[in-house]
């Protein structure tokens, strides 16, 4: 449906009789459009049907699932991408290990609570399951989406998007090392004279490309007062005790 102001201009030259044909190309319309305007056939706003509607919290101002929306924010700045389908649609796609169901059903429960008139589906691809969901309005949401490998292209948060990730840090904590991250036992030798000794520590890792999403979560570590450090140029750790705790509070070990 053409905007208002487009109708009323419509309308006043063909109140000064000027032809549907030219009213068209002034106003950027059809010909036909034109001529339904011009007979008082052009539907009424207010009798919509609401299931036309997207539902999008940005375009139509439904009511956003902030903390849900931190988590799949940061599920899809480390293993998501968005692809244009047919008609203008988009996928939202979040790439899932099989070794850790439950971080399936994690993501599929916050596409669905994000975007709930969007159906959300998994498909299996080799090695991982694919949670994927359909709608002309995933880029209002998810502004971030662009051409070519994220760590190719600058990413920045918007002001709204760092409004929930200041509200709710350890969701979007958890949706980053969800998808890059890792948790698990550094196994350390030290040689000493009476012959070597192990000893082992937990630690977290999150790994990635792009210095903008290390930026972000090195800022949202810091946020959360988990002490962390690079132990390598793409990735960053945290190793301290306490550190390791804190961190647990938010993101724990994937199941």
């Amino acid at each position: 449906m053409h905007p208002d102001q487009t109708v009323a201009n419509a309308l006043a030259l063909s109140s000064c009789n000027v032809l549907d044909r030219e009213n068209a190309q002034i106003c950027g319309v059809s010909v036909q459009a034109i001529r339904h305007w011009r007979n008082g056939r052009r539907r009424d706003p207010s009798k919509r049907d609401p299931r036309r509607t997207s539902h999008c919290p940005r375009c139509d101002g439904d009511p956003l699932d902030s903390p849900a929306y931190a988590y799949l924010l940061g599920l899809y700045l480390g293993d998501g991408c968005i692809t244009m389908g047919r008609k203008g649609v988009f996928s939202l796609q979040i790439a899932c290990c099989n070794d850790w169901p439950g971080l399936i059903d994690a993501a599929q429960l916050a596409m669905s609570a994000v975007l709930p008139a969007s159906s959300v589906f998994r498909r299996s691809r080799p090695g991982c399951t694919s949670v994927d969901s359909w709608s002309k309005h995933w880029p209002c949401l998810f502004p971030q989406h662009g051409s070519g490998r994220k760590h190719e292209r600058r990413i920045a948060l918007q002001t709204w998007q760092r409004s929930i990730v200041d509200a709710f840090p350890g969701q979007f904590a958890r949706g980053l090392f969800h998808s890059d991250g890792y948790r698990g036992l550094n196994r350390i030798r030290r040689e000493l004279r009476r012959g070597d000794r192990w000893y082992a520590y937990l630690r977290y890792l999150f790994v990635n490309e792009s210095a903008d999403i290390r930026e972000l979560c090195g800022a949202v570590l810091d946020q959360l007062g988990v002490a962390w450090r690079y132990s390598k140029p793409n990735t960053i750790s945290v190793a301290r005790r306490e550190a390791v705790a804190r961190l647990d509070e938010f993101v724990g070990p994937k199941y």
